[in-house]
């Protein structure tokens, strides 16, 4: 064969397997192209049905709406907001309202009457003037809410929770009491055992009234817990220094009253009938169990034979 044909059969074999190559490596190419495509169009719809993932401000949002459960103690009551300092004097019925100064949570409850007939704190927190804004007078306000029967001459706006324990002076913590009561008598002995314990645990004020149509209660009843101890206090609602003459004079005037301990008679002058332990001092406690009303004052016959701690002339304040 000549060099010329030799020369062009190789060049057309030549020519024939790089067309084949080409073939092949363009059709692998498109191949990979599109099964790339077919996994990112996958890997696409995948995202498309995942949820997204809620942000930390939607979760908080969601957190601040859920509404908190009502408690049990509320129950057929409508609980509503009314200011510490609000001195309107009247009250809504059936509603409970916090009367606890700043976050203190002290709850007053209503009657069908609009009448303020039980308030209850878990926790007593005491005033403190060195955070709170208290007056010179030691008080969170300048006056009280305007209960009907409060601007008597005989009968203070009483707080059922005093300012020194916190309370507020709105109509859902006051009540028209006994003035002597309310500044020496058995009110402001329980609120002085409360502070001088330094709090109190587990408090409940019962508030009783003669009738529906007054705001003036007849008694209040309050237990509370110090230190471990549960106290209970009950007490009318009336002038102490006048039960305690009342019953001196009772006793004196009673022909059948004797010094005899058979009869328990109490004659004035003589305490055997009074001091139950016989070391001839009578305590607040024998004292009220006798039916005394505090505080027993000087020139009372009982109050030598009783111990004045603070010397100022009064036992039991």
């Amino acid at each position: 064969m000549k060099k010329n044909d030799l020369f062009l059969l190789t060049f057309f074999i030549a020519t024939i397997l790089t067309g084949c190559t080409n073939e092949t490596v363009t059709s692998i190419t498109n191949e990979e192209k599109v099964a790339q495509e077919t996994h990112a169009s996958d890997i696409e719809q995948e995202s498309e049905k995942e949820e997204p993932l809620p942000t930390v401000v939607e979760e908080q949002v969601k957190e601040e709406l859920t509404p908190e459960p009502k408690s049990d103690r509320f129950e057929g009551y409508n609980q509503i907001d009314v200011d510490g300092d609000d001195m309107s004097g009247y009250r809504e019925s059936n509603v409970v309202v916090d009367v606890g100064f700043g976050d203190r949570e002290y709850w007053a409850f209503t009657n069908e009457y609009g009448q303020v007939v039980r308030v209850i704190a878990e926790k007593i927190i005491l005033q403190d003037d060195s955070l709170e804004p208290v007056l010179s007078s030691g008080r969170y306000y300048s006056d009280e809410a305007k209960v009907p029967g409060v601007n008597s001459d005989t009968l203070d706006a009483g707080h059922i929770i005093a300012d020194s324990l916190g309370g507020v002076a709105n109509a859902y913590n006051i009540t028209p009491q006994d003035s002597t009561l309310n500044r020496h008598g058995d009110q402001a002995y329980m609120e002085d055992v409360i502070r001088k314990a330094g709090g109190a645990t587990q408090f409940e004020a019962i508030i009783t009234y003669p009738s529906i149509k007054t705001q003036v209660p007849s008694s209040y009843q309050f237990t509370y817990t110090v230190h471990g101890n549960v106290i209970v206090d009950k007490f009318d609602n009336v002038n102490p220094e006048e039960v305690n003459g009342s019953q001196t004079n009772k006793t004196s005037d009673d022909p059948t009253s004797t010094n005899s301990t058979s009869n328990n008679a109490i004659v004035e002058g003589d305490v055997s009938n009074i001091d139950i332990n016989g070391n001839g001092q009578v305590t607040i406690k024998e004292a009220k169990a006798a039916g005394f009303r505090m505080p027993i004052r000087e020139g009372h016959w009982l109050y030598p034979y009783m111990h004045d701690n603070d010397h100022d002339g009064m036992v039991g304040e």
